[in-house]
């Protein structure tokens, strides 16, 4: 079972606010190796301690010139100790930090993918095309860095988002291919009011493809923000047979509400001349009123009456 305990946190080494730091480095630095120069070339007794601090204070700006740093929000460093995780800094502004520190850096906003339609088989076995959009985002820095492939990782300081990308596609379109193979493209023939379907239960797949993809990115420390359907279709194979298929259903769902409101019509018609007596017509006149009314209101095309010319 995929251990989804949260490894990431905050850095809480030294951290420096970044101008300060300048000063420090660029104003105080040079001032006392200025004076200590001038300290040794005006008394050789000076020499003893002078040269050394004006070495150190050398390598002391060296140093001072290479930790620092600018931070944007929703961006974060995971910081690496001569391979010791010792934390992630999301602290906004321009800071200073131990040089010999590792900044891995780490965009922590919301990124949007386009998943391109794949073939799957539905539930019944009838071959789609089906995608989605993606919208993820980096939940554990920790994961990312040192739980991904270390081919994945960038350069020194950076994380190779074309890796990151390309992790999350494939796990979405193996996440895709699970959730399809559940459900049927329409409705099947059970004729279940509840089932549940791919063309018309959007939401609720679209629910379970994000908590199915989640379950494969928490390992990388990633997590899903909203995945969604935007393209669905019968594979080009089948698509004209399923198109007749659904013609074909739509014509007798339309034929069933025809004679529904034509039998509905004609009874109508009945109990109205009965009730203003207008005419009393006998059991086969009835019939045959109600076959001629029901030609007349099921026909698909204009019929031409014909008129009984026997006296």
């Amino acid at each position: 079972m995929q251990n989804d305990t949260n490894h990431e946190y905050e850095y809480k080494g030294l951290c420096i606010n970044g101008f300060l730091m300048i000063f420090f480095t660029f104003v105080l630095i040079p001032i006392l190796f200025i004076l200590c120069i001038v300290a040794a070339t005006n008394n050789d007794d000076n020499l003893g301690w002078a040269i050394p601090c004006a070495g150190l204070l050398c390598i002391v700006f060296i140093f001072g010139c290479v930790g620092y740093f600018v931070q944007e929000p929703n961006v974060a460093r995971v910081m690496i100790f001569f391979g010791k995780y010792k934390g992630t800094c999301k602290k906004v502004g321009y800071y200073w930090v131990n040089p010999f520190l590792n900044r891995k850096k780490l965009s922590l906003r919301i990124r949007n993918m386009d998943i391109e339609p794949i073939k799957v088989n539905d539930k019944i076995g009838n071959p789609v095309l089906i995608g989605m959009v993606l919208v993820w985002r980096i939940r554990d820095t920790y994961k990312v860095v040192f739980d991904l492939d270390s081919q994945s990782l960038g350069g020194q300081n950076t994380i190779n988002n074309m890796a990151l990308d390309h992790f999350v596609r494939i796990q979405s379109d193996a996440a895709l291919r699970e959730v399809t193979g559940h459900f049927a493209y329409d409705q099947t023939d059970s004729n279940d009011p509840h089932e549940l379907t791919l063309r018309d239960s959007g939401n609720e797949i679209s629910d379970l493809l994000e908590k199915k993809i989640n379950e494969r990115l928490a390992m990388a420390g990633m997590e899903v923000v909203e995945a969604r359907i935007n393209y669905l279709a019968y594979a080009p194979e089948i698509a004209a047979v399923m198109l007749r298929r659904q013609q074909a259903s739509a014509i007798i769902t339309a034929r069933e509400k025809i004679v529904e409101g034509a039998v509905s019509m004609v009874e109508m018609a009945l109990t109205t001349l009965e009730e203003k007596n207008v005419v009393t017509l006998s059991n086969d006149q009835k019939a045959s009123m109600v076959g001629n009314l029901l030609a007349v209101l099921c026909a698909d095309e204009p019929l031409t009456p014909t008129l009984n010319a026997n006296v």
